[in-house]
C-alpha cells in the first residue's frame, strides 16, 4: 500500500495481499518426489508395452515376424519443424524444433531418439488386442517431405495405414489412422491412442520452467484445466477437444476432431530425480479412446511448436488457452490489454525498454489510486496527534476508544479504509503482470543489460552449490527490487511507525524488512522480465509520491480541511452509522453491566 504509515485495518490488507501471493506461489511451486510415486508411474508406462505384447501373443491371429525387416527412419520437414517415424512400430522417434535452441544453445528437441510412446492399441478378436509399435510397416512417400503412408500387415485379412502430413510453414501434423479389413463386421471402437513422453530441460533454472510445465486439457467447447504442476497426478476426464504436454515455453497438443470422453491422463514431477541428472521436468502420459467411423478411420492433428498465446491463438481452436495467462479478471487483463500493448510495444523498441515503457504507462494509469492512497494517509497523519489522545484517555476502555475514535473520523471527513482501497483495487494489475512475464514468450532469449535472457534469471555470480530458498546464483534485478521496495517503505512507514501497542503486538519494523527479504528470496530464480519490472515500478513510484507530497498535495490545506469538516453538522449514514449505533448500544449494555 503507497502510504506513509499503517494502520490496523492497513495491516490487516497488507497480510490478507501477502497470504494471496504466497499461496499462488507455492501452490505453482515444484515439490519434491517420492521414490515410490516415481516407481508407480514407470510401471505405469512398462505395462502399457507389457499388456500389448502378452495380448499379441495370446491371440489366436498371431503375427509372423519377418526376419529381412530393416528399420528405416522416414522423415517430414519444412522450415518449423523436423518430424521423423520409424518403420520399426511407427513411433515417433524425433521432434526438432528448428530455429531454437535450449540454455545450452543445443537443439531443442520435444522427442529425440525414440524417447517418447505413441502408438495404437487395436482389438484383433475377443479380448485380443495387439499394439501398433510392434508391428513391422513398409512406407509409401506421397510427397517427399510432406506426406508418408506406413503400412503393417495385421494377418491375413487385416493391415493397419498410418498416415503422416506436414504442410509448408505449418506447426501441425496431421494424423490419419485406417484399417482395412475382409471381415466388416468386426468392431473397432475401442481403439486406444496412447501417447507419453519426458520433457526436455530447456532453460536454466529447472524449478523455474518445471513450475510452468503442465498437461493442460481443454473439454466443453471452450473450458480448459490442468494437472497440478506439483507432484504427481492423475485424472479421468470426458468431453475433451485438446490435450496439450505443456513445457514452460514449448507445447505438444493433441487436437481431436470431436469430443472424446474416458481420457486417463498422468503427470509425473521429474525435476527433483538425482538420477535423471536434471534433463526432464515431467513425465506426461495420455490414453484416448478413438471411434472410427464406418470406413474403420479416423484423424486428428498435433501441435509442436512455441507457447506462445499469439501463435496458438491464430489457429482459431482455443489452443491458446493452454498458455497460463491467469484465471478471472487477471486472465482478462492480460489477454486484452497487457498482450496486446507489450506486443505494439515491442514492434519499435527493444524488449528491455518496452517492458519499462509498459510500466510506465501502468503508473501512469493507476496514478489517481495513488493520489488517493496518499491523500488518505496525509489525512491520518493530520489526525495522529488526536488518536493518540484518544487512545491514552481511554487505554483501558477499548469500546469507548472505538467510539471516540469513529466520531473523530466522521467529524473530520477522514477514512482510514480510503488509503487501503486504492491499493486492494491495484491488486489484479499486480497479479496479472505477475502471471504475464512468465507466459511471455516473445522474451525468450532477448537480452537487455547484463541479463542475457529476460525470460530467465540474471546471474552475475554462480555459487557452486545450492542454498536452500536462494538457489545456486546472484541475479541482481531482484536485488535492485528489493532495495527499491525497501526504500519505498521506509519513506512509507519510517516517520510515521506506529508503535506495537497498536498494531496487536506486530513490530512493524519486522514488517518493513520482511517485502524485500521475500521479494530477494522469491524471485532470485524467476524471469529476470519481471524482476525488471517491479524495480521500475517501485522506482516510478517513490517518483510519484515525492512529486504528489512536494508539488500537489499541502498537508496544511488538509488539515484547515479536516478543520473546517469539524465545524459541520453531523451527518451519520449508511454502514459508518450503523457501526456507530451498534457501539453505542454496546457501550450501553456495558453500563448496566456494572451497575
Amino acid at each position: 500500500m503507497e502510504q506513509n504509515k499503517f494502520d490496523p485495518i492497513q495491516f490487516v490488507g497488507f497480510l490478507l495481499i501477502s497470504a494471496i501471493l504466497m499461496f499462488w506461489f507455492y501452490d505453482n511451486q515444484s515439490t519434491m518426489i517420492e521414490n515410490q510415486q516415481m516407481s508407480e508411474a514407470e510401471n505405469l508406462v512398462e505395462e502399457t508395452y507389457e499388456n500389448s505384447i502378452q495380448t499379441e501373443n495370446s491371440s489366436s491371429n498371431n503375427l509372423k515376424i519377418d526376419q529381412r525387416f530393416e528399420e528405416e527412419i522416414i522423415s517430414l520437414e519444412n522450415e518449423n519443424i523436423l518430424f521423423e517415424i520409424s518403420t520399426a512400430g511407427a513411433e515417433i522417434n524425433k521432434i526438432l524444433l528448428k530455429n531454437f535452441s535450449n540454455y545450452d544453445e543445443e537443439p531443442l528437441f520435444l522427442v529425440n531418439d525414440n524417447k517418447a510412446i505413441f502408438s495404437y492399441n487395436i482389438p484383433v478378436g475377443r479380448n485380443s488386442v495387439i499394439n501398433s509399435a510392434d508391428l513391422n510397416y513398409t512406407y509409401q512417400i506421397i510427397n517427399p517431405g510432406s506426406e508418408v503412408i506406413l503400412t503393417a500387415a495385421i494377418d491375413e485379412q487385416r493391415s493397419l495405414d498410418l498416415t503422416f502430413k506436414l504442410q509448408k510453414e505449418s506447426r501441425i501434423v496431421d494424423f490419419d489412422i485406417k484399417l482395412n479389413d475382409s471381415n466388416r463386421s468386426n468392431n473397432y471402437n475401442n481403439i486406444e491412442l496412447v501417447w507419453g513422453r519426458d520433457s526436455f530441460r530447456n532453460s536454466k533454472s529447472i524449478d523455474y520452467e518445471n513450475r510452468y510445465t503442465a498437461l493442460a486439457y481443454g473439454f466443453e467447447e471452450k473450458k480448459d484445466s490442468y494437472l497440478s504442476a506439483a507432484g504427481s497426478s492423475n485424472k479421468n476426464i470426458n468431453n475433451v477437444n485438446w490435450i496439450s504436454f505443456r513445457e514452460h515455453f514449448f507445447s505438444s497438443i493433441l487436437i481431436l476432431k470431436n469430443e472424446v470422453n474416458d481420457v486417463e491422463i498422468s503427470s509425473e514431477n521429474l525435476a527433483s530425480n538425482e538420477t535423471l541428472d536434471n534433463k526432464f521436468t515431467k513425465r506426461f502420459l495420455a490414453n484416448v479412446p478413438l471411434s472410427l467411423d464406418s470406413d474403420f478411420s479416423q484423424s486428428f492433428s498435433m501441435y509442436f511448436g512455441p507457447t506462445d498465446y499469439e501463435t496458438l491463438r491464430a489457429y482459431n481452436l482455443n489452443l491458446e488457452n493452454s498458455v497460463q495467462i491467469g484465471w478471472g479478471i487477471f486472465g482478462w487483463l492480460n489477454r486484452f490489454i497487457f498482450f496486446p500493448l507489450f506486443s505494439i510495444l515491442t514492434n519499435y523498441f527493444s524488449y528491455g525498454l518496452s517492458i519499462i515503457l509498459m510500466t510506465i504507462i501502468v503508473k501512469v494509469a493507476i496514478a489517481p489510486l495513488t493520489y488517493k492512497s496518499y491523500e488518505s494517509q496525509v489525512k491520518m497523519r493530520v489526525l495522529k496527534p488526536e488518536l493518540e489522545v484518544i487512545n491514552e484517555k481511554f487505554k483501558d476502555d477499548p469500546m469507548k476508544k472505538q467510539q471516540e475514535t469513529m466520531n473523530l473520523y466522521t467529524r473530520s471527513g477522514a477514512n482510514p479504509m480510503s488509503g487501503c482501497l486504492p491499493a486492494l483495487l491495484q491488486m489484479p494489475i499486480f497479479f496479472a503482470l505477475f502471471v504475464f512475464f512468465p507466459a511471455a514468450f516473445s522474451l525468450r532469449g532477448k537480452s537487455f543489460l547484463w541479463a542475457d535472457d529476460l525470460s530467465s534469471y540474471d546471474s552475475i555470480l554462480d555459487f557452486g552449490f545450492y542454498i536452500p530458498l536462494y538457489g545456486d546464483h546472484i541475479s541482481l534485478f531482484p536485488i535492485l527490487a528489493s532495495i527499491a521496495i525497501f526504500f519505498y517503505t521506509k519513506m512509507t512507514t519510517g516517520q510515521q511507525m506506529m508503535p506495537a501497542s497498536q498494531t496487536g503486538g506486530v513490530n512493524m519494523k519486522v514488517i518493513m524488512y520482511m517485502m524485500p527479504i521475500m521479494m530477494l528470496f522469491f524471485f532470485n530464480n524467476y524471469a529476470s522480465g519481471l524482476s525488471l519490472y517491479y524495480f521500475i515500478s517501485n522506482i516510478l513510484t517513490i517518483v510519484l509520491m515525492l512529486v504528489i507530497k512536494n508539488f500537489i498535495i499541502d498537508d496544511t490545506k488538509i488539515l484547515t480541511q479536516i478543520e473546517e469538516n469539524k465545524k459541520k453538522p453531523l451527518k451519520v449514514g449508511g454502514f459508518r452509522a450503523r457501526l456507530q449505533k451498534a457501539l453505542e448500544e454496546a457501550e450501553k449494555q456495558k453500563k448496566r453491566r456494572e451497575q
